[in-house]
């Protein structure tokens, strides 16, 4: 059998890798796995989550888990409930911002925290040799809807008080946040126009991510009305874009990089974020104006989470609009980022362009080499034994994820990528052409030891 579970829980195309058998074996070995008693069963719009819903909710019913399924809601919202309704374990059903034809099932602990590897394999190991505990005919579990979107709204508008009517255009693009976000900021006393804000799980209006790209609407809404900010949101709201006032769209590291200074503000200075190997090197500038320290992980939320709760992190999140706010739950949070950003400009007294302008703006390259999957990871293996050989004058080496090498003017990541067969190579420096000198000499040491394939 193949691994199942990849850094955001088991996803796959419908019916050809996540199939309704396989659903109701991931809810039967999960309830085995965590002797589960009670368990929040939540899905995004896409088309495909009725159908996999019942097969994981029968899986789980048929283990003796009692189920409160709570329909299309986003991700977080089923995270902050597993935790704040003391079940079990909690399922979201969405493979967040891939195409409709993608699925996937996440898996939260009783505490919010997504299921670690280690409790990953061992669900994997009982469906591989299917032996589930399965309850006796009398015992079997009890399937009730519940209204539980309500409380999750409630969670955003206690998150924060906002002072001024904030003039705000969202965009859930048909995905989960198309009820929950609006009716928060709402509440919250903001001037809401919405776009796209109906459910439909073929993601009509535009593409499930978010992106520069796929908000031109967005951005020439909130130009055309004068609104202040912009919002928008992947198919399952863990996700969370910003276009300022001018309409032009935020990049994701240097929002990062801007909130995690404030985080750090907030807290009197010291504190700790944490953020993967890909990230910015400008959430260390930011950091340092506040006696930060930063942890960089593997690249996934559930390594970010675990980071954050084992250094006892204020602030963290990934440069794709992930951020984990610790205070509420562990889970990656579009709608409360969003209601939290809206906070902090407040409190700086800032509109949101001079808020990201006090992050500086560096130059990422990057490149993907071809590379036999039998092959790339040994490349890999190779390269770390090398590389400060190669750069000798280094200032810091980490091998959690490929090598990635800070330099003084900027730094380097070399990773294996785990679809396809291809050697990724990420370079930034404080110019165009540091960063260019970075990357170039990160081809030659890949081809070297590629014999130039």
């Amino acid at each position: 059998m193949g691994k199942l579970f990849g850094s955001s829980g088991v996803r796959g195309l419908v019916n050809v890798v996540l199939t309704p058998q396989l659903a109701c074996k991931v809810g039967m070995a999960v309830a085995t796995q965590a002797k589960a008693q009670r368990a929040v069963v939540g899905r995004d719009t896409r088309a495909s989550g009725p159908m996999l819903e019942d097969a994981l909710v029968a899986g789980l019913t048929s283990a003796g888990v009692d189920v409160s399924f709570v329909g299309e809601v986003p991700t977080p919202a089923v995270a902050y409930l597993t935790k704040t309704l003391g079940v079990d374990v909690g399922f979201m059903l969405t493979a967040s911002h891939n195409p409709p034809q993608y699925n996937g099932i996440k898996v939260f602990r009783g505490d919010s925290l997504s299921f670690t590897d280690a409790e990953q394999n061992a669900v994997e190991e009982i469906v591989a040799e299917s032996k589930y505990a399965l309850a006796d005919w009398q015992n079997v579990g009890k399937a009730t809807p519940i209204d539980a979107a309500s409380r999750y709204v409630d969670m955003l508008i206690k998150a924060a008080k906002l002072q001024k009517p904030w003039r705000v255009v969202v965009d859930p693009g048909c995905g989960a946040t198309y009820q929950t976000a609006p009716a928060a900021l709402n509440a919250l006393g903001c001037k809401v126009t919405a776009l796209n804000a109906q459910p439909d799980g073929y993601f009509p209006a535009r593409k499930s991510e978010p992106t520069a790209q796929s908000l031109t609407s967005l951005a020439k809404t909130v130009q055309a009305l004068g609104a202040e900010v912009g919002l928008a949101f992947d198919g399952d709201g863990d996700r969370v874009a910003f276009v300022d006032e001018t309409g032009a769209f935020v990049d994701f590291d240097r929002a990062l990089a801007a909130f995690s200074a404030y985080a750090l503000k907030k807290c009197g200075g010291n504190g700790t974020i944490v953020t993967n190997v890909e990230a910015s090197m400008c959430v260390e500038t930011m950091a340092q104006r506040w006696n930060g320290k930063v942890i960089r992980t593997r690249v996934g939320d559930v390594y970010v989470s675990e980071a954050m709760a084992e250094a006892n992190a204020v602030f963290g999140g990934e440069p794709c609009g992930a951020w984990v706010h610790p205070q509420i739950h562990w889970c990656p949070d579009g709608p409360l980022s969003a209601v939290l950003m809206l906070k902090a400009l407040e409190e700086e007294e800032m509109s949101l362009r001079e808020f990201i302008a006090q992050v500086p703006e560096y130059v990422t390259l990057r490149e993907n080499l071809t590379c036999k999957n039998e092959q790339k990871f040994q490349i890999i293996a190779a390269i770390e034994q090398t590389i400060t050989q190669a750069f000798p004058e280094y200032t810091d080496l980490s091998t959690v994820d490929g090598v990635r090498l800070a330099l003084e003017d900027g730094w380097l990541l070399i990773r294996a990528s785990g679809t396809e067969p291809l050697i990724r190579l990420t370079a930034e420096g404080e110019s165009l052409k540091a960063a260019q000198q970075i990357k170039d000499r990160g081809v030659t040491l890949v081809k070297t030891h590629s014999g130039g394939a």
